[in-house]
């Protein structure tokens, strides 16, 4: 399982985004953009779980044709989660508010999701989108 996400030069520097997790940067060339989106989606998963990183989590980016990039993680659970919150936060839901629109009285039931300590199925894992940014494109790919 990959998030999706595009690489493309805008005249003299490469620019890489992943879009499910909100992240984009900027390069001089296409091999230092790829380990730039990298060390972003690194950081970001250190920001959100500081004590969830460590040197056993590998995230790795792989270049398809036509722009596209895919970004993995060895803890699949983490990198839905990250997506969750950071969807979640694009469209300024607070957790209760996300809670609601997937039909929940619970907070709680629906931040267990943002922090990675349940197993999501691919199906629960587009609920749980469509409740925290409405307004979002899918952007996950099964590899």
């Amino acid at each position: 399982m990959e998030l999706e996400g595009k690489l493309w030069k805008n005249r003299k520097r490469w620019l890489a985004e992943i879009p499910a997790l909100g992240v984009a940067t900027e390069s001089p060339t296409r091999k230092a953009a790829l380990e730039s989106i990298q060390n972003a989606v690194k950081q970001l998963v250190g920001f959100y779980f500081p004590t969830e990183i460590d040197e056993q989590i590998a995230i790795d980016v792989r270049y398809y044709p036509k722009g596209v990039i895919g970004i993995t993680m060895t803890d699949n659970k983490l990198l839905l989660a990250l997506s969750l919150r950071r969807q979640r936060e694009q469209s300024g839901l607070t957790i209760r508010e996300a809670a609601f629109r997937l039909g929940s009285r619970s907070p709680n039931a629906y931040a267990q999701y943002e922090r990675g300590k349940i197993r999501i199925s691919l199906d629960k894992f587009e609920r749980l989108l469509q409740a925290a940014n409405p307004n979002r494109k899918s952007y996950l790919r099964i590899t």
